[in-house]
């Protein structure tokens, strides 16, 4: 099973990659915007190090611009990931222009993610042109009025067919994880709120107070 923290909050990391509990980072301009940076002022050989040394072992970031730019931000994101001794993925829309760019990293050796995928079909185009992760937006679907349960199931029918793993996004509650799993999957991005959530049950706080009281 691996978790993913998905944020580009560094305070956010400092509060829970210490946990051991993620697998690694991700990010997007989104993320990057809500943490209050400048996507394209990100000093990514920073971020990497610091992923790094508080113990991710995977970087995910996300290409911007056109064809030009999106190859050097992937260029500078590999450098990055392998200055600071960590792996980085590159992460490309499930568009034309980002299948026709994923194909020229893939050529170069490079790690990718196929991201926004809102169908099944979509898990047979990442597949083919050996995406390592495709990224499932599981509550987007549902705000789309998509059937999500009938798409997550389709693709966990064919995830033996390819080498290819989805990472689910856009997860709102611990039992939406709880239900993937459960057919499946085992690659999933969580918030900083869903990942307190997923640590937290009250009745195991209530016996761990007991514990202490006994102890005492």
């Amino acid at each position: 099973m691996r978790l993913y923290l998905d944020t580009a909050d560094i305070s956010q990391w400092d509060a829970l990659l210490p946990t051991g509990l993620f697998y690694g980072v991700t990010t997007n301009p989104l993320l990057a915007q809500r943490a209050g940076l400048r996507y394209d002022a990100i000093d990514w050989a920073d971020m990497a190090q610091r992923a790094a040394d508080l113990g991710a072992q995977e970087l995910h970031g996300q290409i911007t611009g056109d064809r030009d730019h999106a190859l050097r931000f992937a260029e500078t994101l590999y450098d990055a990931g392998q200055r600071a001794g960590i792996a980085t993925v590159v992460k490309l829309p499930l568009s034309p222009f980002g299948i026709a760019i994923a194909s020229h990293l893939k050529s170069q050796g490079g790690a990718i993610l196929m991201t926004a995928c809102y169908s099944a079909k979509q898990y047979i185009t990442a597949a083919a042109i050996g995406s390592d992760y495709i990224a499932p937006y599981y509550g987007r679907m549902l705000d789309q009025g998509i059937d999500a349960g009938r798409v997550m199931a389709d693709m966990a029918s064919m995830m033996g067919q390819s080498p290819c793993r989805p990472l689910v996004a856009s997860l709102r509650t611990c039992d939406q994880v709880v239900d993937l799993a459960r057919i499946g999957f085992d690659c999933f991005t969580l918030s900083p709120d869903l990942s307190r959530a997923m640590m937290r049950d009250d009745h195991t706080d209530t016996a761990a107070l007991e514990f202490e009281r006994a102890a005492q």
